[in-house]
Parts: C-alpha cells; structure tokens; sequence
C-alpha cells in the first residue's frame, strides 16, 4: 500500500472509531444548523481532529480542506482554498450527518489527496459495515484489499441508479424532478440513501450501474471520482467535462452507462443553473 494511502487508511479508521463510539448517544450531542437542511455535531468535529491530527503528524507541510475546519495549511485555518499547495488533503469526516443523527446507517468517512491538482489518493469507510474502499492513480480501486469494477451495465433498462436530492438548493427541485421522472421510468430502480461518497463507492464496485447528483462540495465528491476512474468508470459534469469540483454537478458510471444517464437529462438542463 502507497504510504499516503496507508495514512488516509489510518486516519480513516480513527474518524470510524469516533463515529461507532456515539452511535448510541446521539440523544447527548450537541447539534448546531449551518443552513437549511444542514446539520454538524460534535462527531463532525471530533472525526475530523482525529484525521487532521494523524495527517498532520506524518504531513506537517500538508494542506487540508475540510468540511467542518475550512483550508488549513501548516496547521492555520485559512479560507483561502487557491492557495498554492503540492499536496492537499480533502476531507469530509461524517459523510451522511442527517442519517447518522436519525440512526440510519448510511454514512462514510471520505479522504482524498491530490497532487498538484490532481487525485492521488482516496479512502472512504463505511465504519457500520466495516468497508474500506481505497484506491490509488494508476493502481486501480479496492474494496477490503480485494479488486473492484464498475459494473457492466450497458442500457438503462434493467439498471439499478443511485442519486440525491438538492435539499438544500430548492432552486434546482423542478429541473432535477423532470430528471427523476425521465430516468425512473426508463431503469429498474433509483436509490436516494443519502451519502454521496458511499454511493460513488457503490458505484465503484458496481453495486450502482450509476450516479448524477447536482450541487455537490469537493469533500463529498473527491474520493468517489478517483475511486470510479480507478475502477473503469467515467466521470464528468453535466457538460460532458471535468469541472465537476467547481459546479458540483456529476454524472458517472461506466461509460456507456455515462453517456445513457446524459442522453436521458440533457432535455432537462438550464444553461442558466448547470453551464
């Protein structure tokens, strides 16, 4: 195992360890709202010192960008994500807080590096079932050391999609709705389980034959995106580019899969909301 994967891997299973110890104290955290339909708890926060401590410890130089802690470099919070940076940590510790906090065991820690702009390395766990998905550029994707595939799916029909709702983006709700009603009918299921890094694992190991999802942050796409091309898949925005991080918009899943999902929402796109 690469050594910074082998530190994503590590700090993966601390943050894990943070998440399973509360699983049954939810009832004593203390839960602050950072917008509509936006919650962060003490686990949030805890998870994540846990994984910046142990990044840190090994990558003193290393930035980091966090859901919960902002950018940090050389241990100082500094909002300014541009900043030039070889090596940036990206982090989302409690990747499905909603469902965490209503006892709904979908939810991940989700670690990604690049270097240089680009994906280097990625980890999500799924502390529940004990799942660590990891991969590394070049040297394809795994799920508990074992090889893992997008799946082979090559037409809507009979294809199994995962997906999620812009809760917090109501703007989006009309345009995204005419999507889920095309794609519905078209496939044998859609699947809304609430974490966006462990649907891009499933995508990844080909329990999805794919995923689109508007409106998403770099913390919850990252480690899905590198995991997914390491597997065979292909991702890319709405536009059919790689500006995924900037937009938040993605569709993905093997490539003739892809390029169904895009045939089938592109009526539905505004030039004004996805371009």
């Amino acid at each position: 195992m690469h050594p910074l994967l082998n530190i994503a891997v590590k700090a993966s299973r601390a943050a894990g360890n943070v998440i399973i110890k509360y699983m049954d104290r939810v009832e004593s955290l203390t839960i602050t709202s950072k917008g509509k339909n936006d919650y962060v708890s003490e686990v949030d926060r805890q998870a994540e010192a846990e994984i910046i401590h142990i990044i840190h410890k090994a990558y003193p130089q290393h930035g980091i960008l966090a859901e919960e802690g902002g950018f940090l470099k050389d241990g100082i919070l500094n909002n300014d994500t541009q900043k030039d940076n070889d090596y940036l940590w990206i982090i989302d510790p409690l990747d499905g807080t909603t469902n965490f906090l209503h006892g709904f065991p979908q939810f991940a820690v989700s670690i990604a590096l690049t270097h240089k702009g680009v994906l280097d390395q990625a980890v999500i766990f799924d502390p529940v079932s004990n799942e660590m998905y990891t991969a590394s550029r070049g040297c394809g994707a795994f799920l508990n050391d074992k090889r893992i595939r997008v799946s082979k799916a090559k037409h809507l029909e009979g294809a199994l999609l995962g997906t999620g709702f812009p809760f917090k983006q109501h703007q989006y709700v009309d345009c995204y709705l005419q999507m889920f009603k095309s794609l519905m009918l078209q496939t044998a299921g859609i699947r809304r389980a609430g974490s966006a890094a462990l649907d891009l694992a499933y995508v990844a190991s080909g329990r999805l034959d794919g995923f689109w999802e508007i409106g998403l942050k770099p913390w919850d796409l990252s480690a899905g995106v590198l995991l997914i091309e390491e597997a065979g898949g292909l991702v890319t925005d709405f536009n059919n580019n790689t500006e995924y991080m900037k937009s938040g918009n993605i569709i993905c899943g093997n490539h003739r899969m892809h390029q169904a999902i895009h045939q089938a929402i592109q009526p539905f796109l505004s030039k004004e909301l996805f371009q």
